[in-house]
């Protein structure tokens, strides 16, 4: 007895039943559309981080802190020569930061911006341990003897191989506060003179000035620690 119940089944096409356009346009995936495992979004440009941080997305400021922590670290450790301090001030800068990015309007580069607020953090904490320091203001007021002047002929520390890294490092440390800013803007976290110059609020001539002034204390320090280790 024949089953007149009407067939369930789906009708499968012919090989060749069915154009090849048909056939890709509904069941291919393109390849620039097709997923791929290995490859993700890149991460987003640090301008679209800023907008994302400064709207309260704190997955955005964490990357930003993740982008700056270890060079503002460096400036830290470098002005006040102890790590643990250094950490603890980084730390109070990225707060302050969080407390102030809203302010950023983009005027200068962000990094210029942000080492600023760090440095001003620095600067109030030598201020309030007391120690021995020329001021800011101080520091950046032209001199009689001011303007950039010349090396009469001593090398450059910095391109010097045969500097004793640790002696060199102990010199710095003992720079007035606005002789080892500049020094370590410069000479060490590689900002150019224009650039410090936005950071300090300052001249061009004046940073050129502090600049060969702190240089000079450091060719003056490094012919002497020698000598002073010698005798010990």
């Amino acid at each position: 007895m024949s089953d007149s119940r009407p067939s369930t089944r789906l009708p499968v096409p012919r090989p060749g039943s069915v154009p090849e356009d048909k056939v890709s346009g509904e069941t291919a995936i393109a390849p620039e559309t097709a997923p791929s495992e290995s490859s993700a979004a890149p991460p987003p440009a640090e301008d679209v981080l800023l907008v994302q941080a400064q709207a309260g997305d704190h997955l955005a400021f964490a990357r930003v802190y993740s982008l700056h922590k270890k060079r503002i670290y460096s400036l830290c450790v470098r002005m006040v020569g102890n790590a643990a301090e250094a950490e603890d001030l980084t730390q109070e800068i990225f707060l302050q930061l969080h407390r102030k990015i809203s302010t950023f309007r983009g005027d200068s580069a962000f990094s210029t911006w942000l080492h600023r607020l760090a440095i001003n953090v620095v600067l109030m904490r030598l201020r309030k341990k007391g120690l021995s320091q020329i001021s800011m203001d101080e520091a950046m007021e032209p001199t009689p003897e001011g303007g950039p002047g010349r090396g009469f002929g001593a090398p450059d520390l910095t391109l010097s191989g045969s500097v004793d890294r640790l002696a060199l490092e102990r010199a710095v440390s003992a720079l007035p506060a606005g002789y080892r800013l500049v020094f370590v803007l410069h000479d060490i976290e590689g900002y150019d003179h224009h650039e410090i110059a936005l950071m300090l609020d300052c001249s061009i001539g004046n940073i050129k000035s502090q600049l060969h002034k702190a240089r000079m204390k450091l060719r003056i320090a490094m012919r002497t620690l020698p000598r002073t280790e010698e005798r010990r």
